[in-house]
């Protein structure tokens, strides 16, 4: 099978092309990010005639409608589009939307005598011997141009200007290379073309290509679909942006979904902060029961994946499957319950949670059995619980995909106390408590997954910092307290240790800073001795702990062995032992009261 075609097509083919919806490049299918320099830098490439690469195209495959004939698929542009929308913004004087999705015109102007591009500014327009646009120039009349700027600049050569303008209005007739990939490929042999071809080696994601799709699907609103997923994404992280929709994109302050999405332009938490591709995946998955995006791409360009053929009336389907699933992702309710959801697990701070994967798929659960009608404190004690899990187990670290299908076709089809209940026997048994957590502490790494749960399981039990009278560990977490060290790191060096050692998970606490400064550079037994002597005198210099039975409640909400109060160096290697055991305690009666 022939899997692409190579041909080289004129710049104005292309652009009316573009025009005509022949070539899919929607209105918002990734913001314009050149900057004008770089747009500039192009046109001054064409006309010197030096190549400017190649635009991969994908065709849709060609569409069996109801009354059995068929629709001819459009291109979609995969790659190229920033070249393509540049030529428009600066041969054809179009608008595009700008990173803070902005609606700009790019104006580039050209110096006949000089034969030099530049971005149009204030000097250009006052100097006469500029074209202040070049769009202006070659979608008016050539003679027209050549003699106005004779008029303003008489003193220079005839013959070279009417050449060098007759050379800036034939760039549209200059050829680019288009690569039109086959409508039979499947969306893995197109990802690997696309990444072959592409010499600086950009993986396109299997997002990128449904949102393409999506942005293409004009019949059934995907430009607005595509902007829905765009805009929520970006108001997550800047609410102040919600002017800019306001004020540039009336049309979509019409729409449904910038109603749904009004409670975000008040909305400061930090906690999740999906972009469109954690946005897509969930509301694909929740609602397809599919975990692998590329079934996503497939089924919005009609696809019936028993007979192999594309029908009109599956594409029409799986849009409004997914617009529904983009606004129960989108929808103020369910998005801050389950917020609150994951905080009531201890995870109070992005810093908590390094995969995102672990956070899409725990919404994924809560949507799907919001769907299935499951009891709403079930649903909480679910997500917190399978959160937990997976973040214990690395579930969805590196390429989840495969796990995400797994489980959602798992999660549609049996009761979810069964699932969990069958993973927790496999995964989250006595050996793995009692052996293998205990192992997956023995690192340094203060960012371990294992590390943060077992914060978590302080923040929920509500404990203190170490040695605090009233400052609780989720105070330390929210407000910047920092990691500090029951073996003081100094001490350990001084004693011949290296990083890897000193700076072990379980010689790590929350403590805050003065405490820490006061307990110095002391061994355990010497600092644990003047705390003693400190609370016998009535003297709080180290902590407010004021009885022994304080400074053993606090030992033990820290997971700390009261063993540490009299050991030196030679107990290090013990002390790491007993506290990781006890570390594992925790985080498993916590996981247990989930």
């Amino acid at each position: 099978m022939q899997k692409y075609s190579v041909n080289q097509h004129l710049i104005e083919t292309i652009l009316a092309w573009v025009n005509s919806g022949e070539i899919a490049i929607p209105e918002i299918q990734r913001p314009f990010v050149w900057d004008s320099s770089k747009v500039r830098d192009l046109m001054d490439s064409l006309y010197q005639g030096y190549p400017v690469g190649y635009i991969i195209a994908w065709r849709n495959p060609n569409v069996r409608l109801r009354d059995g004939s068929l629709s001819e698929g459009k291109k979609i542009l995969i790659d190229g589009q920033q070249r393509v929308t540049a030529l428009t913004a600066a041969l054809l004087g179009q608008y595009v939307i700008n990173k803070t999705y902005e609606r700009v015109k790019i104006k580039i102007a050209f110096n006949p005598i000089e034969e030099r591009f530049e971005v149009q500014n204030p000097a250009i327009l006052k100097d006469k011997t500029w074209l202040h646009d070049i769009s202006e120039v070659i979608n008016g009349s050539v003679l027209k141009v050549v003699r106005e700027f004779l008029k303003l600049n008489p003193e220079v050569n005839e013959d070279q200007i009417e050449k060098t303008i007759t050379n800036l209005v034939n760039i549209p007739k200059k050829q680019i290379g288009l690569i039109e990939l086959s409508p039979d490929l499947e969306i893995d042999t197109v990802t690997e073309i696309f990444i072959r071809i592409n010499s600086k080696g950009v993986v396109l994601s299997q997002a990128d290509f449904a949102m393409s799709k999506i942005a293409a699907d004009t019949e059934h609103g995907g430009n607005e679909l595509r902007k829905a997923i765009d805009y929520f994404c970006h108001l997550a992280i800047a609410p102040d942006f919600f002017k800019h929709i306001v004020d540039n994109d009336k049309e979509f302050t019409k729409t449904d979904f910038f109603q749904k999405m009004q409670w975000l332009r008040t909305e400061n938490e930090d906690l999740y902060d999906p972009d469109y591709n954690d946005l897509i995946r969930v509301a694909f998955t929740s609602q397809f029961n599919r975990g692998r995006l590329s079934d996503l791409v497939s089924l919005l360009s009609g696809r019936n994946f028993e007979t192999r053929t594309f029908e009109a009336e599956i594409a029409k389907q799986s849009s409004a499957i997914l617009k529904n699933g983009v606004s129960n992702f989108i929808n103020e309710t369910n998005f801050k319950r389950f917020l609150m959801t994951v905080k009531s697990a201890g995870f109070i701070s992005p810093k908590l949670i390094r995969s995102q994967n672990a956070l899409n798929f725990a919404y994924i659960v809560y949507l799907k059995l919001r769907d299935l009608d499951v009891d709403s404190v079930a649903i909480e004690s679910y997500v917190r619980r399978w959160l937990v899990y997976s973040i214990l187990t690395g579930r969805y670290s590196g390429s989840p995909e495969s796990s995400f299908d797994f489980d959602i076709k798992q999660i549609s089809h049996k009761p979810f106390d069964e699932i969990l209940k069958e993973r927790e026997e496999a995964e989250l048994s006595e050996a793995y408590w009692n052996a293998s957590l205990p192992q997956s502490l023995d690192t340094s790494v203060a960012s371990s997954p294992y590390f943060h749960v077992f914060l978590a399981s302080q923040v929920k039990a509500h404990d203190k910092g170490f040695l605090s009278r009233d400052i609780l560990v989720s105070d330390l977490i929210s407000l910047r307290g920092d990691i500090h060290h029951l073996f003081p790191k100094d001490y350990l060096k001084r004693n011949g240790l290296d990083r890897s050692r000193y700076n072990q998970i379980a010689n790590y606490v929350y403590m805050q800073s003065e405490i820490n400064i006061k307990v110095g550079n002391k061994p355990p037994k010497d600092y644990f001795e003047l705390i003693r002597i400190q609370m016998q005198e009535n003297h709080k210099q180290v902590t407010g702990l004021s009885t022994e039975q304080d400074l053993l409640n606090n030992l033990k909400m820290n997971c700390v062995p009261t063993e540490l109060m009299a050991m030196g160096i030679d107990d290090y290697q013990d002390f790491l032992a007993l506290r990781r055991k006890l570390m594992c305690l925790k985080i498993r009666d916590y996981y247990h009261s989930l």
